[in-house]
């Protein structure tokens, strides 16, 4: 593709192409510009380096988190939508995760869920500081909930690109995590579980978490909301 026909778009959606087959690391300037049919100096006239696109994929694909109307759903039900669009995004490009470990993101695409999930805690009644912290605490709990999955992504395509098999390195950790589990009692009698596979956990544990945490949050309103005890 000739440099004069590219455009930004092109590259940051053909990146986010990459970078979910390759994984963060196998992302290069060369690679893109082999799949957008040009050279990879012909990249470089609209983007600056590879962390400036890394910055823009990660941007680009926050546009994909659901954002439901506050006016027309209640604040739960809202807050619980856009934290499962959230774990899904994150689920269909791991690589972010890690990258959210290593940059700074900022633009359009973030700051509009950002600002959305404000508005949807504003709209249960926190004001202030507290929406900021009720909002903080959905999206660490979403981010902390999808990093086993993300390592192992990432673990899986670093290992097949130095030709080993990524396959029957985790089994051989998964041995050994079973022989070290036999004495510990509690762990003991779960090995059969499909919990204990690598990074695995019981089933709805995602839906588990996120219930628990709106619940504190729900009770917490409710506090403030009950008039002061005259005694």
């Amino acid at each position: 593709m000739p440099r004069d026909t590219l455009t930004r778009d092109q590259i940051v959606r053909t990146a986010v192409e990459l970078l979910d087959e390759e994984g963060l690391d196998g992302l290069n300037m060369r690679s893109l510009g082999k799949r957008l049919g040009t050279v990879a100096t012909a990249v470089y006239w609209h983007v600056k380096n590879k962390d400036d696109l890394v910055l823009l994929a990660g941007d680009h694909v926050w546009n994909e988190v659901e954002l439901p109307d506050v006016d027309a759903v209640d604040w739960r039900t809202a807050a619980t939508t856009m934290a499962g669009s959230l774990h899904a995004m994150l689920g269909r490009h791991p690589w972010l995760v890690q990258a959210i470990g290593s940059y700074l993101f900022y633009g359009p695409g973030k700051a509009r869920h950002d600002d959305h999930s404000l508005a949807v805690f504003e709209a249960a009644g926190f004001r202030g500081a507290a929406a900021d912290r009720a909002s903080a605490a959905v999206f660490t709990y979403v981010l902390g909930n999808v990093l086993g999955m993300s390592a192992l992504d990432s673990l899986s395509k670093r290992l097949s690109r130095t030709g080993k098999n990524a396959d029957e390195l985790i089994q051989d950790a998964m041995a050994k995590a079973h022989d070290i589990a036999l004495g510990f009692p509690r762990l003991r009698t779960r090995l059969d579980a499909p919990s204990a596979e690598y990074n695995a956990a019981p089933e709805h544990t995602f839906e588990y978490g996120l219930r628990a945490l709106l619940d504190g949050m729900e009770a917490e309103l409710r506090r403030d909301r009950e008039p002061a005890d005259p005694r």
